[in-house]
């Protein structure tokens, strides 16, 4: 008997440290680049990007269990990987729910793959039922992360506060801003009142819809990929209310027309392709580029192959050209999705290939710096809450 329960014992333990070691290797495994660093761009193109203010406007680092001020080896960023790669403002998601079985074209709302993942993850144990609680628990992991990072990293929640971190950045780049995004609003839980929870919490990005449809509105991998609800309507106002910029990264086609019908402020897609480099379901047509260009809003260009149709900095940048010869440079950004389980063709710190193929792409110089980082400020100067 009781080698018996020795023997069961060693069997929990192996799987108790299989589990709780499943995270790592998945993000290992999930966040890849085709080549490691270090990464290099001609001469030219490295003078100019250290002259850079670098933004992008999406990064899920916030899911793992990494500690964003450390340098990992494996994943695409952290923060001594961002200042290396002049990154000077950074958009941190909160990813609380995805599908089993996720896929782009067709996707349910009634299962999960991040609860056992945040389990893995020794989480709170509110979060292991409630999405609210999964992105507050992601806003207080960016909070202490500043809080720990001896100022070298500043949560934006105000015009202000912008303002102030580009005076410090400009006497020292080796300082990043951050921003807080959600993944979808399935942690509103269908209650209004929670967009002021998650505003209160420091979030001021909000995308409406991640890999499925919620109570807000259609997905573009979801189901039915409606239009906005009867609820939804009532979000965009409350969120224009609040100041909060709104994210049609994922949103079905209707739900982006009907956004373009009711919103008053600039629109946001953080992180895309477009069909006309690449078709795909979530990939934005002529017709939406031109209209979120109409709002005074950004679109941002992913890098993986699913966005871009290659694994390529020639493939980002023919996304980019693309873009801007439609609607002008000035409604062009960077929208990475580092961190969420994307194939790229580099880290954070080879941003400046970008800038060298910007370069070969014909942009001007003052061109490349909108494009790879001051359209995000201009635009976040003129949309934040003062």
């Amino acid at each position: 008997m009781r080698k018996l329960l020795l023997t069961l014992l060693i069997l929990v333990l192996i799987g108790a440290g299989i589990f709780f070691s499943l995270p790592s290797l998945l993000d290992r495994k999930m966040n890849s680049v085709a080549h490691p660093a270090p990464y290099h761009a001609s001469d030219s193109a490295e003078k100019l990007h250290d002259s850079l203010f670098v933004a992008d406007l999406h990064n899920d680092a916030l899911l793992w269990q990494r500690d964003l001020l450390d340098r990992a080896t494996y994943g695409h960023s952290d923060l001594p990987r961002l200042l290396d790669g002049h990154v000077g403002l950074e958009v941190f998601s909160t990813v609380t729910k995805t599908p089993r079985n996720l896929n782009y074209e067709s996707n349910a709302a009634d299962t999960d793959n991040i609860t056992l993942l945040i389990m893995a993850q020794r989480w709170p144990r509110a979060t292991w039922t409630s999405l609210l609680e999964r992105a507050l628990y992601q806003s207080q992991k960016l909070q202490q992360a500043v809080a720990d990072s001896e100022g070298r990293m500043v949560l934006i929640r105000t015009r202000g506060d912008l303002q102030a971190f580009m005076e410090t950045w400009r006497r020292d780049p080796k300082h990043l801003a951050a921003l807080l995004a959600t993944e979808g609003l399935q942690p509103l839980e269908g209650q209004l009142d929670n967009v002021d929870r998650l505003y209160d919490a420091g979030f001021r990005i909000a995308g409406l819809t991640h890999f499925f449809d919620n109570e807000v509105g259609g997905s573009a991998h979801g189901l039915n990929k409606g239009g906005l609800t009867p609820f939804g309507h009532k979000v965009i106002a409350r969120l224009e209310q609040k100041g909060m910029l709104v994210d049609l990264a994922h949103a079905s086609k209707a739900l982006i027309d009907d956004v373009l019908k009711v919103s008053s402020r600039p629109l946001l897609v953080s992180h895309t392709g477009v069909a006309g480099t690449c078709p795909g379901p979530r990939n934005l047509s002529d017709a939406h580029i031109q209209g979120i260009a109409a709002t005074g809003g950004l679109i941002g260009i992913g890098y993986w192959e699913t966005a871009v149709c290659e694994t390529s900095v020639g493939a980002i940048v023919r996304a980019i050209r693309y873009t801007a010869d439609k609607v002008g440079v000035e409604h062009v950004a960077l929208g990475s999705d580092f961190n969420g389980t994307v194939h790229t063709p580099f880290d954070t710190t080879g941003l400046a290939q970008i800038t060298e193929g910007l370069q070969r792409a014909g942009f001007s110089n003052t061109d490349i710096a909108a494009i790879m980082g001051g359209n995000v400020q201009r635009l976040l100067m003129r949309t934040l809450p003062e």
